[in-house]
């Protein structure tokens, strides 16, 4: 695992001054990513850098690497898990081997195949090639977009990349400016979703596509998509429990390669407990797991973790995080590099600090939930869609009621909300925010922008469905996410939050193999009545205790509500209501008091809003008021 940085110039101007002072620094500030070995390819055209973490042949695999035959250079960040297979095949075609590392398979399998080496790869993957022969830069992203990539292009016609935001922003190559968009989009979802970035002029590259750039031509196409693959071929019913549990094993099996310790983490729901059972059964060594524990008992789920540690023999750690936690939060900030309202980042942290202590990877139960409809709100959106929308044209009067309604007032957003049909009552109920909630809470800074900027977030997430997707309701809904959601909140807070740490983090449920097959089941094999991850249960129904199996989902999440009524209560007030906060502009502060004094009086739960608009603040301060600079 790595961070990858890099400046291309192909102008006919030549290379700016300090582009290797530049990419040097760049390298610095990715050092958490990679503190093993850094190094830099510079030429006149081009300049890569990285920082490593060593996992795969740790003593030859160090980077930016160089092709044997001097044709291509490159730098990347991942695994791929399928690189003996993929070596024996190059070997038989003439390539040779200089270490054992998969860079190496991958830079080799690029000049046998070219861009369309992409469909060979099985893994986690962002990686940039410099090919000397044509003066063409390849950068590509991982199906899922388990590995960030960011670029932009300078005034000078230059395309400069990195893992990370914070990384491009120290170029001083491009300017901190607030997209509105991107905003307006974290204030309803709470992450920024991957066709969006905080910055105006900075991208992110999107899951399952690659860009390249040559004589400042950039194209960008797309090679994997969650869409094309549900309509992959189907499989005798009878064969779907079996065919699930050998493929998952598979996906266990094929990331427990490394040269390095491996550990798992364990919350002791079904998820990651399917993925220890899977390591135990495909390995004979010992399990080492990492689970997070809370003082309130309502969130507290270590002693299912417990459990099901003593089942498979683990040697299991335990780590209780409570609000002294908060003294981390801006660090954490730090490592996020985007505004991110997903307060489960505080255990991801934790629980990925104390894995390093003993492990350099570890595997996660990421993706469960996504691909088997494992969300609560799945079964309370289809319940909703199919009992509770409003008639016609009753929906219209309750619709046009509710807008009128005071933004505080109890039931207004219940009613907006049945008020809506399919997708649009779905996108409703995830937001934090609505369009009409937006409407309230902006001040003068953002309130003079038309309504198709405002009303950005929803119709961005419709787009997205009505270009991928025209199956089920629950088909379009877990597909939106899988776009969104999945990439843009869960994987980024997992790979910030290992990164930070040091910490290589393995999915198997998120390996496209697996996805492939999954998309192949019908929607009943997922949800069916008020059963979720059905297909999942089958698999896991004779290995998993039967606690672990009948326990209701809670997901990751902290008792953020109760925290910031005590222990966080004067810190995050004043952060959101400072002088500073409000004089930026974005948000109407009497407004934003009334929320505050609503959840502090124990009137209202407005935890997650409030929580969103303190880690906003939080980030302004450290990214756009002062330079980003070396952590």
């Amino acid at each position: 695992m790595c961070g990858i940085a890099g400046i291309v110039s192909l102008n006919e101007l030549g290379p700016g001054p300090g582009k290797l002072e530049t990419v040097t620094q760049m390298c610095e500030i990715l050092s958490h990513r990679g503190p093993d070995d850094q190094g830099i390819y510079d030429s006149e055209s081009v300049t890569l850098g990285m920082r490593r973490l060593a996992v795969i042949d740790i003593n030859s695999g160090q980077q930016p690497m160089i092709s044997s035959n001097k044709e291509a250079v490159i730098v990347f960040n991942g695994e791929i898990y399928n690189h003996p297979e993929l070596r024996k095949e190059l070997s038989a075609r003439g390539y040779h081997f200089n270490t054992n590392s998969d860079t190496e398979t991958l830079l080799n399998a690029y000049l046998a195949y070219g861009t369309d080496c992409l469909s060979k790869l099985r893994g986690m993957f962002a990686f940039a090639i410099w090919d000397l022969r044509t003066e063409t830069l390849f950068i590509a992203r991982d199906r899922i977009g388990k590995k960030p990539l960011f670029y932009a292009r300078g005034n000078d016609g230059t395309l400069v990349f990195a893992s990370e935001l914070k990384a491009l922003l120290a170029t001083r190559l491009v300017e901190r400016k607030i997209s509105i968009k991107a905003l307006n989009t974290y204030l309803a979802f709470g992450y920024i979703p991957e066709g969006l970035c905080i910055i105006e002029d900075a991208y992110k590259l999107p899951p399952g596509h690659f860009l390249t750039f040559s004589k400042q031509k950039l194209a960008i196409k797309q090679y994997w998509s969650f869409a094309a693959c549900q309509n992959g071929q189907t499989i005798a019913p009878l064969d779907y429990v079996e065919k699930l549990r050998e493929k998952l094993r598979e996906s266990v099996k094929i990331r427990l390669i490394s040269d390095v310790p491996i550990g798992a983490f364990l919350s002791g729901g079904m998820d990651s407990s399917s993925i220890v059972a899977s390591m135990s059964s495909v390995s004979n060594a010992p399990i080492t797991t990492f689970s997070i524990a809370f003082e309130e008992a309502s969130y507290d789920e270590s002693e299912y973790a417990k459990e099901v540690a003593e089942k498979f023999g683990t040697n299991h750690y335990q780590l209780t995080v409570n609000p002294d936690y908060d003294a981390e939060i801006e660090k954490i900030v730090w490592h996020l590099d985007e505004p991110f309202g997903d307060s489960s980042c505080l255990p991801t942290y934790a629980v990925s600090r104390a894995a390093r202590e003993l492990v350099t990877v570890a595997l996660s139960g990421d993706g469960g939930d996504e691909l088997f409809a494992g969300y609560t709100r799945y079964l309370t959106e289809t319940r909703r869609n199919n009992l509770l929308r409003l008639p016609y044209p009753i929906n219209r009067v309750a619709n046009h009621f509710a807008r009128k309604l005071p933004f505080l007032f109890p039931a207004r957003k219940l009613l907006f909300n049945l008020s809506l049909d399919g997708l649009e009552g779905y996108i409703d109920s995830i937001s934090h925010f609505n369009r009409y909630d937006r409407s309230f809470i902006f001040g003068q800074q953002i309130a003079y922008y038309d309504d198709a900027i405002l009303s950005y977030p929803e119709e961005y997430m419709k787009s997205i469905v009505k270009e991928g997707t025209s199956g089920s309701h629950l088909n379009q809904i877990m597909y939106l996410d899988s776009m969104t959601y999945l990439p843009g909140d869960i994987l980024t807070k997992v790979d910030r939050m290992s990164m930070a740490n040091s910490l290589e983090v393995r999915c198997p449920f998120l390996d496209h193999e697996l996805i492939e097959l999954v998309q192949s089941f019908p929607d009943e094999f997922k949800l069916k009545g008020s059963e979720s991850k059905r297909i999942l249960r089958k698999a896991m129904a004779d290995i998993l205790p039967e606690r672990v199996m009948k326990r209701s989902k809670k997901g990751f999440a902290i008792p953020i509500a109760d925290w910031i009524r005590t222990k966080w209560r004067d810190r995050i007030s004043e952060t959101v209501l400072s002088r500073r906060s409000i004089e930026r502009g974005y948000f109407n502060s009497s407004v934003i008091r009334q929320l505050i004094d609503e959840h502090l009086d124990h009137r209202r739960d407005h935890s997650h809003s409030i929580w969103l608009l303190y880690m906003l603040e939080l980030w302004h301060q450290q990214f756009i008021d002062t330079n980003v600079t070396f952590e």
